[in-house]
């Protein structure tokens, strides 16, 4: 009976229950610094969206792990340090219109250098062992070693400050509560990339031919379709969007570093397996989660910032062992 109560229930009673702890933290500060650690929880949430979406499209609709997902991250991420070098002049000038400009060059660096490291690992590595996860662990380890060996021979292994835009930095303060510009831009960077990734999945032919390839990859071949091609493609735009997210971590914690991929993935895959392996809306409400688990903890008992959303994850995962949401919802 308790099953059957849970499966029913499981999804609305998890939900319940966070939303009354992300409300105790409320009781314990003022409401001021409530507000602005809940806003740069948010903007840590969607940070981590942009990772974790990526990891759930490729293991959500590709069934594969990839351990490489950090050291794409962390590509991202380097790619976005050397585009900001390059537009110096447009990063410290005083102008909203240059600074998101540079920024949008950054994204833009990202996102290539992500799409073309996913067609290399695809074609070159994951193809290989489609259908085994434990060779598709080893695999992807073993490339993701090779891949920050990469950025320490073409940037160096050394730490690097990561340039913020001028008008990115600083705060508003309205109504005595301060406001940080930045997670304000990375909330909305978020929403928007959740916005397209629905809209392609659910609204578009190739959304469709992608979510068909899943479930009878035989038949979309059969019917003119190359499979192999869409795979790939899939696999590239998940890796892209771990870049973006490395981009904006960097700008959010201002370093780069080589290693830097590592505790990020970790905090990706907490992301995935609590929202739900291969959905988005779940990736979403997951990142949320995490990032508003992580600073409201860090303010009251630093020590347990980290290991608060090890121990919600694994809460969820008794009450609902499938995650918040059920794949493709």
């Amino acid at each position: 009976m308790a099953e059957t109560f849970l499966k029913k229930w499981g999804k609305q009673l998890s939900i319940a229950i966070f939303i009354l702890l992300f409300l105790l933290p409320l009781t314990k500060m003022g409401f001021k610094t409530y507000l602005t650690l809940t806003i740069a929880g948010c903007a840590m949430g969607m940070m981590l969206f942009l990772i974790a979406s990526g990891l759930s499209v490729i293991f959500g609709l590709m069934d594969v792990i990839n351990f490489a997902h950090g050291a794409c991250f962390a590509f991202g991420a380097y790619a976005g340090f050397s585009t900001f070098n390059a537009l110096q002049a447009w990063v410290d000038a005083n102008s909203w219109f240059l600074n998101f400009a540079a920024f949008m060059c950054a994204i833009l660096a990202a996102v290539a250098v992500g799409l073309v490291i996913g067609v290399l690992l695809e074609r070159f590595v994951v193809r290989y062992v489609y259908g085994s996860h434990l060779f598709q662990i080893l695999i992807t380890f073993g490339a993701s070693v090779v891949l920050v060996e990469f950025i320490k021979i073409i940037w160096s292994p050394n730490d690097e400050v990561m340039a913020v835009p001028l008008t990115f930095q600083g705060n508003w303060d309205v109504f005595d509560v301060i406001i940080l510009r930045y997670p304000i831009i990375t909330i909305f960077l978020g929403l928007i990339v959740y916005g397209i990734i629905q809209t392609v999945l659910k609204k578009t032919k190739v959304g469709k031919i992608v979510r068909a390839g899943v479930e009878d990859a035989e038949m979309v071949q059969a019917m003119g379709h190359n499979i192999f091609l869409i795979f790939t493609g899939v696999f590239a735009v998940g890796v892209a969007f771990a870049a973006m997210g490395g981009l904006t971590i960097s700008i959010w914690s201002r370093s780069v570093y080589p290693d830097m991929g590592g505790w990020y993935l970790i905090f990706a895959f907490i992301v995935v397996i609590i929202g739900g392996l291969g959905s988005i809306t779940g990736s979403l409400v997951g990142a949320l989660i995490v990032g508003l688990a992580y600073n409201y903890v860090a303010y009251v008992v630093p020590w347990a910032a980290a290991g608060v959303n090890i121990l919600i994850m694994v809460i969820i995962l008794l009450i609902r062992p499938t995650g918040l949401f059920a794949a493709g919802k």
